[in-house]
């Protein structure tokens, strides 16, 4: 690390070196979490941190702008590619605030929206009371089914033709199955709703042809820009189509219907946000950059394929996962016969050097901050090089933890185990 900083913020350095160690001495398996290249890093650590550029390139309310201009254009232009877009937003701080553009420019506050219950795997801007989308606009939460752990069509089609929401939204933070674009669509067109897709975690998968794509079902969409795509902290918005705007909104000099690419662009800035962070949108499309080689598939691949091993491997040790498996990146474990909350099993596991969350399961019982599950991801092992055989070794890891909870030789025992494998699979090298 930066030697200046140590001499003169030692307290704040130390701070960030004890994060670099954590990350490379344990098994990140939180699913929506990754490790950026070196180059990344380095590019949000750059001078362009240090401008302002309100406004959109060729449009900004500051001067000195030809080079951040650049930079977002080059952004936009990976990300079209990447995604096969029409239409494209880097602006947006996170996934949230994509979220949140979308639905000031579709929705009217207090319109009725469709979106998976969180506790199901849903995300807190899909209709959490505590969250802006759930004060601001009419949610009915849609749910998995019982028995077989994927989203009930049935439910969802009977509450939307009882509610007609003007938006469906499709998508979630714990959701270990593809998203069934085609049904969502089917379902959308018979009560004439938009359709949203939120490909926060899956992104990477689809951009890489691992996981199918939201086109030509979904009017919109939006992402976050790490998880599986494995760029900087972000979010962007893309339409497959750019449209005009059923609502009649024209442009005031001119009177032609802007589309709605103009009016979602309008809607995070100046609507939800000022000047947008280049040092961050440049991180943004490095990674769109990397995503775009041919590598990027072969990861992806690797991505899935282990995360498929690691839950065959937890379901011979007798673990419960919700849909009995993956297709993804991602797995939640139901431990309700492990006698185990999340929150113990997180905090164990931790303790271990193997990190997780714990994470509600369908029809949890247990409140949000204890939980009755966890969720898993491979995206970060796969990123230093983990494969199969890696794989099945940490699931054996998470057993000794969680078969023996209170046994604190077993978990430091366990604990070397993890530094010995970390230590096998370096994590940064260049940075000393």
């Amino acid at each position: 690390m930066n030697n200046n900083l140590k001499k003169q913020d030692l307290e704040l350095y130390n701070a960030i070196n004890e994060e670099l160690s954590r990350e490379r001495g344990t098994l990140e398996m939180i699913a929506s979490e990754n490790f950026t290249s070196q180059n990344v890093l380095d590019i949000v650590g750059s001078v362009l941190t240090n401008k302002y550029a309100e406004g959109y390139p060729g449009r900004r309310y500051y001067g000195g702008c030809d080079a951040v201009d650049k930079v977002e254009n080059i952004a936009k232009d990976r990300l079209k590619k990447l995604f096969k877009a029409e239409y494209a937003n880097v602006q947006p701080h996170s996934g949230s605030q994509a979220n949140m553009g979308v639905y000031l420019t579709f929705l009217n506050i207090g319109d009725t929206v469709m979106g998976l219950d969180l506790a199901h795997g849903g995300h807190l801007t899909h209709g959490s009371h505590v969250n802006f989308s759930g004060k601001l606009y009419n949610f009915i939460s849609y749910g998995l089914d019982k028995n077989t752990g994927r989203v009930d069509f049935d439910e969802l089609f009977l509450k939307a033709k009882k509610h007609k929401p003007k938006m469906i939204i499709c998508g979630g933070s714990a959701y270990p199955r593809f998203i069934e674009f085609v049904k969502f669509r089917e379902i959308a067109n018979q009560v004439d709703a938009y359709l949203m897709a939120d490909i926060a975690h899956p992104s990477g998968l689809i951009a890489s042809g691992v996981h199918p794509s939201p086109w030509p079902y979904c009017d919109i969409v939006t992402s976050t820009t790490h998880k599986t795509l494995r760029g900087p902290r972000g979010g962007v918005i893309m339409a497959g189509k750019d449209f005009e705007n059923k609502w009649g909104i024209v442009a005031p000099k001119s009177g032609r219907v802007k589309n709605i690419s103009e009016l979602l662009d309008s809607s995070i800035m100046p609507g939800i946000q000022g000047g947008p962070l280049m040092h961050v949108i440049a991180g943004k499309a490095l990674a769109f950059g990397e995503a775009l080689k041919p590598e990027f598939r072969d990861y992806c691949e690797k991505v899935v394929s282990n995360a498929k091993v690691l839950a065959d491997e937890m379901k011979k040790k007798d673990y419960t996962l919700v849909s009995d498996g993956t297709d993804t990146h991602l797995i939640l474990i139901d431990l309700t016969n492990k006698e185990i909350s999340g929150k113990l099993a997180e905090q164990k596991l931790e303790e271990a050097g193997i990190t997780t969350n714990k994470n509600m399961i369908p029809f949890d019982t247990k409140s949000p901050m204890i939980t009755s599950g966890i969720r898993i991801g491979t995206p970060a092992l796969t990123t230093r090089g983990m494969g199969k055989e890696e794989m099945v070794v940490i699931a054996q890891l998470i057993d000794n933890v969680l078969s023996d909870i209170d046994n604190e030789n077993n978990i430091n025992k366990t604990k070397k185990s993890v530094e010995e494998l970390c230590h096998a699979f370096e994590l940064y090298p260049s940075i000393k």
